[in-house]
């Protein structure tokens, strides 16, 4: 899986291959972040369907100091403790909002951060909400997306299986598209290989 991968193909292809939507995401965030690369993120912004590819990834689970859900839940952590398949939205910095897939048995606290997306097409409304920004720069961070997609805390629970925001699973990516890293831009526990991306995707975060 790319340089300094932690799966076999055969076993990541075994886990992944046919479960549904559900099963996929009951599985360990450190599986779940690599099989969501390619899958689709459907945002509906009024009569707007924009549909983005997942390049990037990044696993998070209770066991893990740099999750949110590592000192157990709080008001703030309740979704990542919940049904699979929702999504878990947080505030950072003041100012930015970041957008999480939940994964894993309901009571177990895990999420799959969206670290980057690729636009299907050319759509104005995510340059209308990136003001002087364009290209790669729409989408090639966590808080850039979410800013481009009108993502925030109203969304925090949604269900990714249904309108406004829908995740749509596609084929899990081959092992070696894609490459496996620490995670970026954290204090702690910088040195798991839970950071997960498509191989010369020009979208992914730098």
């Amino acid at each position: 899986m790319g340089s300094g991968g932690i799966l076999s193909l055969s076993y990541y292809n075994d886990a992944m291959g046919s479960n549904t939507f559900i099963e996929t995401l009951s599985l360990p965030a450190p599986l779940v972040a690599p099989r969501l690369l390619g899958s689709i993120l459907e945002r509906t912004i009024g009569s707007t369907r924009i549909k983005l590819k997942i390049v990037e990834t990044e696993a998070y689970d209770e066991s893990d100091a740099a999750s949110h859900s590592y000192k157990g839940r709080t008001p703030r952590t309740d979704i990542m403790f919940g049904t699979p398949g929702h999504l878990y939205v947080y505030f950072t910095y003041g100012m930015h909002y970041c957008c999480n897939v939940v994964v894993e048995a309901e009571g177990r606290g895990a999420a799959v951060l969206i670290r980057a997306v690729e636009p299907l097409g050319d759509y104005p409304e995510l340059a209308s909400r990136r003001p002087h920004k364009h290209g790669i720069e729409l989408t090639n961070g966590p808080a850039k997306l979410c800013q481009a997609l009108d993502i925030d805390k109203g969304l925090n629970g949604h269900d990714l299986q249904h309108p406004p925001l829908r995740l749509i699973l596609a084929p899990a990516p081959a092992e070696h598209e894609i490459v496996v890293s620490p995670r970026i831009g954290i204090s702690q526990a910088q040195d798991k290989p839970w950071r997960f991306y498509l191989q010369n995707n020009p979208y992914v975060s730098r």
